[in-house]
């Protein structure tokens, strides 16, 4: 790859054999006579490396290592001299030089110290970017008093050892919080491991959580650990956790108990030492009541419980998290980010946001990619907040005409009822049969249920036996 390389030197004759060595080689050089020159055509040139010699008059090698380093962070340096003092190669990668070579110079050994400088220059570019971007986009942002909050629950939380349970509808951030608190812990340098406690499979569960030996059931080849090894000296995230098999809820509970874990198949327990943070956006009680949860449990990862509030109730933190959101969004689609107009902005201050930030920042990629004006309008939203039109099945004639996806979850709701008393009189209502036939549990039809109001025909609400 033909890339632009510096050479600065002050006798002419080097400068010529490195360009001539260079440009033969399919790169394009340039060059400067001293480092003071080399700064100046820094200022209106772009280059992947300098070549720079290490004694020169005037400003010397070490010293424009140290201040490219404060200029120009990302360009690497290669030095050059014709002193092999072990001191003066020290010097210079102290000073900030990605290496140090000899004249006369072995033409195999510069150039793959220089592929290697660019491409060790551009690694760390992008883990900084990278970096950068992964700070902005774990900020817990918003000045609403409950964000105001929250950030003060995470302060006074983070530093202690106690178990944490979030609680907050889905798309609210919750695993942002969970990794704020470990950013804030004594176990921030160690690792922050996450799991999705409802796609573990069923038969999947202890392995996953607890490791197995090699040969402790068919496909297992080799040994391996489990979350809760991987996350020793670090936090351990049980995102979903209401979603856990009833078995798991009971060996997770003697792992908390002890602060062991057995591998599948191990012969020996092994010591961990883990913070628990489990996040859910069930209503834990309702779970115990229904005996979908333990008691025993909910009393062991709930020492700490933090509430993550809705978008709805975050006020103007709404408009901040949409002008992040273009902003992000449009690197790459459009030369600028689009502007929400007043009556746009009053839209997405009244909308309901039943998908929470996950909503809104899909939203946002929508609009930067699709939107082809610098403006948005309230009219514009409308269309951008409905959901598209499914293959085969065509709208309602007033979401055509531009409704508000408010209306339209609304009408979903009232689509599921219907659904589910359809399903349910068909069954007799016996809500087991029920519930094989719609593809979920028995519990959460039974949740269902209570959130619709269905009541079983020759019932009373409230009566004993009202729900089906």
């Amino acid at each position: 790859m033909k890339e632009r390389i510096l050479v600065v030197d002050d006798e002419e004759g080097v400068r010529d054999a490195f360009t001539l060595l260079l440009d033969e080689a399919g790169h394009q050089p340039i060059a400067a006579p001293g480092a003071e020159a080399a700064l100046a055509l820094l200022e209106r040139e772009d280059v992947a490396l300098v070549l720079c010699d290490v004694g020169m008059p005037g400003m010397d090698g070490i010293a424009l290592v140290e201040h490219l380093g404060r200029t120009h962070p990302e360009l690497p340096v290669v030095m050059v001299s014709a002193h092999g003092e072990l001191e003066t190669a020290v010097r210079a990668v102290r000073a900030g030089a990605y290496d140090f070579l000899l004249k006369p110079i072995d033409e195999k050994r510069l150039f793959v110290t220089i592929e290697r400088a660019i491409e060790w220059a551009r690694m760390r570019g992008d883990l900084r970017r990278l970096r950068t971007e992964r700070k902005e986009e774990q900020e817990l942002l918003g000045e609403s008093p409950p964000m105001r909050r929250l950030r003060e629950e995470i302060r006074r939380a983070a530093p202690s050892e106690g178990r944490i349970l979030i609680l907050g509808e889905a798309g609210t951030g919750k695993e942002l919080v969970a990794r704020a608190i470990h950013e804030g812990s004594r176990r921030a340098e160690k690792p922050f491991v996450k799991v999705n406690s409802a796609a573990i499979p069923h038969d999947l569960v202890e392995s996953e959580l607890f490791g197995h030996e090699a040969g402790a059931f068919t496909g297992a080849t080799k040994a391996r650990r489990g979350k809760f090894e991987q996350a020793d000296g670090g936090t351990l995230f049980l995102d979903e956790i209401a979603d856990m098999a009833p078995d798991a809820q009971a060996k997770l509970l003697r792992v908390l108990a002890t602060g062991e874990v057995e591998r599948v198949g191990g012969a020996s327990p092994v010591r961990v030492d883990v913070r628990l943070v489990c996040a859910t956006n069930r209503d834990l009680t309702e779970e115990i009541r229904d005996g979908m949860f333990r008691k025993d449990l909910y009393h062991r990862v709930a020492v700490i419980p933090i509430v993550v509030p809705p978008l709805s109730e975050r006020g103007r933190d709404i408009l901040l998290l949409a002008v992040r959101f273009l902003a992000h969004f449009s690197v790459g689609y459009r030369e600028a980010p689009p502007v929400l107009e007043l009556d746009a902005q009053e839209r997405l201050l009244n909308h309901t946001w039943p998908g929470n930030v996950r909503e809104l920042r899909n939203l946002a990629e929508r609009i930067a990619i699709m939107h082809d004006r610098l403006r948005v309008s309230a009219e514009d939203l409308d269309g951008y907040l409905a959901p598209p039109e499914r293959s085969g099945a065509a709208l309602p004639t007033q979401m055509r005409g531009g409704s508000s996806a408010e209306d339209w979850n609304g009408r979903r709701g009232e689509e599921e009822r219907a659904r589910l008393d359809t399903v349910l009189k068909k069954a007799g209502w016996n809500v087991t049969l029920a519930a094989e036939q719609l593809g979920i549990d028995r519990a959460s039809l039974n949740r269902k249920i209570r959130r619709f109001g269905i009541v079983r025909p020759g019932r009373r609400v409230g009566e004993p036996g009202a729900e089906p």
